[in-house]
């Protein structure tokens, strides 16, 4: 038997009509820009009210629950335990959905690792750096050590980040291997990381495609892991602990191990 590959997995069937597509992109692109603008100002404006950034959380939710609704996405949460509130978020990427999914999931404040690029778009950017999300130049590697001070400094005030560690969005919904830059902060900063697997933004909006389908999508939390028993030397063992753990909680494949299914989420 033909077995489906994991873009299909993902993706499923069409269960929307191709109108139903049609006006959620419509939806969706729209809001990008008056939503960006206006939830953008709102969030410099918020990131001055003493104490400083502390309201710009709710402002970044109330958007992602714009976006998602503009785009008729529906979000589904697993967790099964409480979360502290300075941890490492390490999930699986596949879409721009991402980011709000996370936004609307995680119940403690948090910030984003982002690409420098998306600080210099107008409004948008500004609010990205008036947030205290953190810019990462995959060009100027450089200016490494600067984003991990950064990243460093939120977490040791108590703001949990969110990472993802494939670096780039995956096209097919495979899980590419993960990088070593979040797990040596997350050791740095003594703060334990937080399994995350994301579940059907592949369907909604894949990289390189213009139209949103509105989906159902699924996050699944999983335990806090504490990156001290393995330390630095063991780095290794705790990445493929963790990557393990993401590819179970999102339902996917290894970009290196296709041929064999994860267990599914209970």
């Amino acid at each position: 038997m033909h077995e489906p590959e994991p873009a299909a997995l993902d993706a499923g069937p069409r269960s929307r009509p191709l109108l139903a597509s049609w006006l959620a992109t419509l939806g969706a692109n729209a809001y990008l820009v008056a939503g960006g603008v206006v939830f953008g100002v709102a969030a410099i404006v918020a990131s001055w009210i003493p104490p400083r950034r502390r309201f710009v959380f709710p402002v970044a939710r109330a958007w992602a629950r714009g976006l998602l609704l503009a785009s008729g996405v529906a979000v589904r949460v697993a967790r099964t335990a409480s979360l502290p509130s300075s941890v490492v978020f390490m999930a699986n990427h596949q879409s721009l959905y991402d980011i709000a999914v996370m936004l609307v999931s995680v119940p403690v404040p948090i910030r984003f690792l982002a690409k420098r690029s998306l600080f210099r778009i107008p409004v948008f950017g500004w609010a990205l750096g008036a947030a205290g999300f953190v810019p990462i130049d995959r060009v100027d590697r450089s200016r490494a050590r600067e984003a991990f001070q950064l990243a460093l400094d939120t977490l040791e005030g108590g703001v949990a980040i969110v990472i993802y560690p494939e670096e780039t969005r995956s096209l097919d919904g495979r899980i590419r291997p993960f990088r070593r830059g979040g797990f040596l902060m997350a050791l740095k900063a003594h703060a334990p990381i937080v399994p995350v697997g994301i579940r059907g933004t592949l369907r909604v909006r894949p990289k390189g495609r213009f139209l949103v389908e509105p989906a159902q999508v699924e996050v699944a939390f999983g335990d806090p892991i504490d990156g001290a028993r393995w330390g630095v030397r063991r780095i290794d063992g705790l990445i493929e602990q963790v990557e393990e753990e993401v590819v179970r909680l999102a339902q996917a494949r290894r970009a290196d191990a296709v041929e064999t299914l994860s267990e599914p989420v209970e």
